[in-house]
């Protein structure tokens, strides 16, 4: 059998290899190792649907930052300025001089100029031609699948070397894509390209899966514990019982911020957007959490729903889900009646599959990041994404892949992610620019920073059993959290015994199934943001931790166990555990920082909306102001978040890697806020 196969490879490559050619081209991409799969020759007269991805623009990457910090640190006279979406795409799109260098080269080549369209996005040049006409044009040949809908792809391709540093990769190519080969052959005359913008998704080709990842903290299933018995005469509003249960009369004693006026007119602008993967709310279970806590919203209340490829909400009472459940339950309390609108992502199938995370999400919100190109990846990863259409799973979303279909909220609550060993380092570089493109736009998000403390959740793919690097030691950051263009929310909690008039403590709860504590540490991707370095050096000086550290994510070739010159994680902080929720028809407790995320977004949620009502208008990142601003938040000085064989790190005053700058102090944030123009 290895025999035959390795005949079966070799005639591959001998087939793929045996044009001659010319001078001055390269390899553009060549499979590892060749498909056996592809076997069959594609006809010469299939038109195959050609996208060719241009680089990113380095000069944009470079950049990046500092566009960012002019228009999100208080001192700037551009403060507040936000990008629209057309400024962002102008501003990323690849140089002029690649687009004019492929253009000028297909042109040479014989694809007319009438026959290129340059789609919306900037960043795809797209043709139609025969198999044999693109065959000549990248010295090449091309094989397909048995499929009845076949795979189209080639093992390899060549471009001018000129032309090759101006592209990421063409579809078809080594990356295949989808067609009928019948329908699609030529019946006389060119074919005009119908391009929306969008490229023919690459297909995943028989190359070994990638492993499912399990989530960590941030995505484990929502732990809902018994309600605690209390005294008799407690009510919904007693504050006497907030170190056992933390309702919204707690929170609001906690951060000191008023109810909401139910009857107040809000903006139709404003509403909190909260991203929600495989978990799914209930309707019955909001309605008995209303009318036990806060019997002013009304019954039948609920987001509005941005369903992203096929996802499907709400769901049974008996189906409900924790995580969106506690999501909508702690932000409602906090916004009402401003609105919330529920980012619900991927088909049922594809929602479980614990692999690749946010990519569909961007692209609905962005309709250039379908085919965007950085970091040498481009488009979704098929090995790692959803796949659309879906016509291979019962229920699968059989529609497109949907791309710029719906607009970002002023303020998004993420409760979701992986760690950083998880996915590929170039897979989360790219969804972390886009957050930094979001944040150009104004928007602020807000990303919970997991529930394992430095470690990650026990059995995580890329970590060892109990979550951390290398041999048991190295701390494991987390995704998309290390990314510095978010605002990233560790937890807090009230311990037995004390009051919402004492001052907080780091979360740490070892009675759960993983020791919960606030997620915190330094990213082995990401450096020390200019707004985080003053705040970094600072904790460094004073209160030094005693593990042997390494620099620049090299934990392999090391013997420390942190990263002493990457992103520091969380920023800042709020009540994350004990907390009250209505879950498949009964009242218990739940937690996590994927509690904490919502709480504090939904507080700025509620200070953009009083900027509208003076005529200002979103925040976007907010964290260059909370950094130059510390004093506005509570500073958390005790706890630590153990993980690894270790405490952790400490909670400290000023800037710490477990509650950052600490928890919300509504009055003096929105004071700030206002001021702001």
């Amino acid at each position: 059998m290895r025999f035959s196969s390795a005949i079966q490879v070799a005639a591959l490559v001998g087939l793929t290899s045996g044009r001659s050619i010319p001078g001055g081209h390269v390899v553009h991409e060549k499979r590892g190792v060749p498909n056996p799969k592809l076997h069959k020759r594609v006809s010469p007269d299939v038109v195959l649907p050609v996208r060719i991805g241009l680089k990113q623009n380095v000069k944009a990457e470079e950049q990046a930052e500092d566009w960012l910090a002019e228009i999100s640190h208080p001192s700037s006279s551009l403060y507040g300025k936000h990008w629209t979406l057309d400024e962002v795409v102008e501003a990323f799109k690849p140089s002029d001089d690649a687009v004019e260098t492929v253009a000028a080269w297909l042109i040479k080549s014989g694809i007319s100029k009438e026959r290129i369209t340059h789609s919306d996005n900037k960043v795809w040049l797209a043709f139609d031609a025969t198999a044999a006409e693109v065959e000549s044009l990248l010295n090449t040949k091309y094989f397909h699948d048995d499929r009845d809908r076949a795979l189209v792809a080639t093992h390899e391709y060549h471009l001018p070397e000129h032309v090759s540093e101006h592209v990421d990769y063409i579809t078809p190519g080594v990356k295949g894509t989808l067609m009928d080969m019948e329908l699609r052959k030529r019946d006389g005359g060119p074919v005009a390209p119908q391009f929306d913008g969008s490229p023919v998704a690459p297909q995943f080709d028989g190359s070994p899966v990638a492993p499912q990842l399990k989530f960590n903290a941030h995505r484990r299933q929502q732990q809902i514990r018994p309600f605690p018995k209390l005294p008799k005469k407690s009510t919904p509003d007693d504050l006497s019982t907030c170190d056992q249960t933390i309702t919204p009369k707690c929170l609001q004693a906690l951060y000191n911020f008023e109810a909401p006026d139910p009857h107040a007119k809000v903006s139709k602008n404003n509403s909190l957007g909260v991203f929600e993967q495989g978990d799914v709310y209930s309707q019955p279970d909001f309605n008995a959490f209303f009318a036990e806590y806060t019997p002013y919203i009304p019954n039948g209340t609920h987001p509005a729903l941005d369903s992203i490829d096929g996802a499907k909400a709400p769901v049974s009472q008996g189906n409900a889900g924790g995580e969106s459940n506690l999501d909508f339950e702690l932000a409602y309390p906090i916004i009402y009646p401003q609105t919330t609108t529920l980012f619900q992502t991927d088909d049922a199938f594809y929602a479980q599959q614990f692999t690749g995370v946010f990519n569909t999400f961007f692209d609905a919100l962005d309709g250039s990041y379908c085919t965007y190109s950085a970091f040498g990846e481009t488009g979704n990863d098929p090995t790692l994404d959803p796949v659309y259409p879906d016509t291979t799973h019962k229920g699968g979303y059989t529609g497109p892949l949907m791309c710029g279909v719906y607009k970002p909220t002023n303020v998004i609550s993420i409760s979701y992610g992986v760690q950083e060993s998880d996915l590929p380092a170039n897979y989360q570089k790219r969804q972390c620019q886009e957050f930094l493109k979001l944040a150009l736009q104004g928007v602020s998000v807000f990303v919970a920073s997991g529930d394992t403390g430095v470690g990650g959740y026990p059995g995580d793919t890329d970590a060892d059993f109990y979550g951390c690097l290398r041999d048991d030691d190295v701390f494991s950051p987390t995704h998309p959290n290390s990314c510095p263009w978010l605002t990233n929310v560790g937890a807090t909690k009230v311990y037995p015994g004390k009051t919402v008039h004492d001052p907080e403590s780091a979360v740490f709860d070892p009675s759960s199934s993983f020791n919960y504590s606030s997620g915190g540490g330094f990213s082995n991707i990401y450096p020390i943001p200019q707004y985080q370095q003053s705040a970094v050096a600072n904790y460094f000086k004073k209160y030094n931790p005693s593990y042997p550290y390494y620099e620049n994510g090299q934990y392999q070739n090391s013997t420390g166990i942190y990263n002493r010159n990457g992103r520091g994680i969380p920023d800042v902080a709020a009540n994350g555990d004990n907390i009250a929720v209505w879950v498949q028809g009964q009242k218990g407790l739940s937690g996590g920082t994927s509690a904490s995320a919502p709480i504090f977004a939904s507080l700025i949620n509620r200070i953009v909306e009083e900027r509208i009502k003076i005529g200002k208008g979103p925040l976007g990142l907010i964290n260059s102001v909370l950094y130059e601003n510390p004093g506005v938040l509570n500073d958390i000085t005790n706890g630590t978040n153990p993980g690894c064989g270790t405490l952790g790190f400490n909670a400290t005053k000023g800037w710490d890697p477990v509650t950052g700058l600490g928890t919300p102090n509504y009055p003096k944030m929105l004071e700030l806020f206002l001021s702001l123009p």
